[in-house]
């Protein structure tokens, strides 16, 4: 089930362009376009729901299960020391889609409470992060 407009389901469907760095049966995992920090990753059900509420109870174990490979992807792959994650409902929720912020982090990357800035990817930047994440979690 997809909704009209929505880009999540676009990058799920495969129409519009994404660095997908995991992809399941019923989950998608790619890089942030306008990461709060470089290696940030949205993980996203294929199936168009809106909050973490709507989740259908058959897919919240397969979902933090996958939050949790990212998080030990982040570490192996990036160098990362930790991550942060989170899940915006309805309030500062930018697509209305869920999705789970997955972000490396380390220690002194500005990254201060809630204040997020955000990062940009250089040319072909975003694909090594990709690649690196993809090599992870194929490990």
């Amino acid at each position: 089930m997809t909704s009209a407009g929505c880009v999540f389901c676009a990058i799920v469907a495969g129409d519009a362009p994404a660095d997908v760095v995991l992809e399941t049966e019923d989950l998608v995992g790619f890089l942030d376009r306008r990461p709060v920090l470089k290696g940030h990753v949205l993980v996203v059900p294929r199936q168009h729901v809106v909050t973490l509420p709507d989740l259908p109870a058959e897919l919240r174990d397969t979902f933090l299960a996958t939050a949790q490979r990212l998080c030990t992807a982040m570490i192996e792959g990036l160098g990362a020391q930790g991550s942060f994650v989170a899940v915006n409902n309805t309030v500062s929720q930018s697509v209305p889609h869920l999705h789970l912020h997955v972000v490396p982090r380390t220690k002194g990357d500005g990254l201060r409470g809630f204040f997020w800035p955000r990062h940009k990817y250089g040319a072909e930047e975003s694909t090594e992060y990709a690649d690196r994440l993809r090599a992870a979690l194929d490990a």
